[in-house]
């Protein structure tokens, strides 16, 4: 469980570091912390799965610095291990490649490299290991040319070299698609958002779960008001508030009650809905919902949660989620679950799959979730997408993203004529006439 005072590790910028075994690899982290993080041997293959180090680089930020097994690790256990390193990739913003001096570049660097073009991840080459041997500068000049990236002289062993990489970081550290924001976007400076946090067993003792925290976060960083109240304290809030929220965000499981009590002029959404728009692609959710419809009995559905954390005995994801698909679908649906790292490569057995918001997953992660299933045309919805489709109140859900509701408008075509009215109201909303008033 992550320190509630600190940034979550996915919201930190990703940096990996991959070479072979014995490149310097961990070496490196230890001088780049100033920490003995990862533990170091002239024995290849000491680094086994990813260690992860969260620091604080001026002026980036929050950044996590992940080392990893080598490229070139062998045999049974070796082939999983690189398996783990190449996964990493679907979370970093900016790759360093490590590589021995003495050694030289190798297939193993010029394959990693051109697989970092193709995914368009920035990368840093490290020649390591300096002490042992200084490079001459076209020796550098030619390897540059060779690799099209970067390239910095360094020695985990003596520091030399460690500010001029730190330098490179910086200068390549452009993250280019910058996470939306939560809700901030969604209310005015001073306004109020009315936040209902159901207190359950998922919440660790004294704390709100991560989305809610993030959330309360993002408003009042903006200087705006949130008021936090539990699910059967709503109607009593709203009554106390001199005026109208400007918006009110509920987490999914108390979705219905609240919006009964909740005023029809004022918007309302979930805390998944939210980071589904900020982690990976509202309307691909809102596509992926529609197909709860036509499930038949045999269909494989997969709940895919982006944590690891101990099941309750009404456990959204392994009790509710479910109960929600067989109330609407029927029974005869089968249900296959990953948590945390664990994504499948090959989605094709799946009619479907429902993720969590994605909280603990970076927007890299997520989005890379999301593009496999849609390359393999297999439907994906999130819990907050589906549990407002399954209770007849998503189009209200979505009143505040004009965008995503024009993906319900693809769906218009063979809808019954309550789904439809309910669509066009979707439209008739004070948050949508706001954003058209910014525009």
């Amino acid at each position: 469980m992550e320190d509630m005072n600190a940034t979550p590790m996915a919201n930190r910028f990703a940096i990996g570091l991959f070479g072979k075994r014995n490149s310097g690899k961990s070496s490196l982290i230890n001088a780049l912390t100033g920490q003995n993080v990862a533990v170091t041997s002239e024995v290849p293959g000491t680094t086994t799965d990813p260690v992860r180090k969260a620091i604080e680089l001026l002026p980036i930020g929050p950044v996590v610095l992940i080392d990893t097994a080598g490229l070139d690790d062998t045999g049974g256990l070796g082939a999983l291990r690189v398996e783990k390193t190449y996964e990493v990739l679907r979370k970093c913003n900016l790759a360093v490649v490590v590589m021995d001096v003495e050694a030289g570049p190798t297939r193993y660097e010029e394959d990693f490299i051109r697989q970092l073009r193709q995914r368009k991840i920035q990368a840093i080459l490290v020649l390591n290991q300096c002490d042992k041997r200084m490079p001459g500068t076209k020796e550098v000049g030619q390897i540059q040319k060779q690799f099209g990236t970067p390239v910095v002289c360094a020695s985990a062993k003596s520091g030399f070299g460690i500010d001029a990489l730190k330098q490179q970081i910086i200068e390549n550290s452009d993250m280019g698609d910058t996470e939306p924001p939560l809700a901030s976007d969604l209310i005015r400076e001073g306004e109020v958002a009315v936040l209902v946090t159901p207190i359950d067993k998922s919440a660790p003792k004294g704390r709100l779960i991560l989305p809610q925290q993030q959330t309360i976060r993002d408003i009042i960083e903006n200087n705006a008001i949130a008021v936090v109240t539990k699910e059967n304290e709503l109607a009593r809030t709203l009554e106390r508030l001199n005026t109208p929220p400007a918006i009110v965000i509920t987490d999914s499981q108390a979705f219905q009650k609240v919006s009964e009590e909740t005023p029809s002029e004022i918007p309302m959404t979930s805390f998944s809905i939210l980071f589904a728009r900020q982690k990976a692609d509202l309307a691909e959710m809102v596509r992926g919902a529609k197909r709860i419809e036509t499930l038949s009995p045999g269909d494989k559905v997969l709940i895919a949660e982006g944590c690891t954390h101990h099941r309750q005995s009404d456990d959204i994801g392994t009790v509710k989620i479910p109960r929600w698909i067989r109330k609407s679908a029927g029974d005869g649906i089968a249900f296959e679950w990953t948590s945390g790292a664990g994504y499948p490569k090959d989605l094709t057995d799946y009619a479907l799959i429902v993720h969590c918001g994605g909280c603990m997953l970076n927007r890299r992660e997520m989005q890379y979730r999301v593009e496999t299933a849609r390359q393999q045309g297999v439907a994906v919805t999130n819990y907050g997408v589906l549990i407002a489709y399954v209770l007849g109140i998503l189009p209200r859900a979505l009143k505040p993203f004009p965008e995503a509701c024009l993906a319900l408008a693809e769906m218009e075509s063979d809808w019954p004529a309550w789904k439809v009215s309910m669509y066009n109201d979707c439209f008739t909303t004070t948050a949508h006439a706001r954003k058209l008033e910014v525009k």
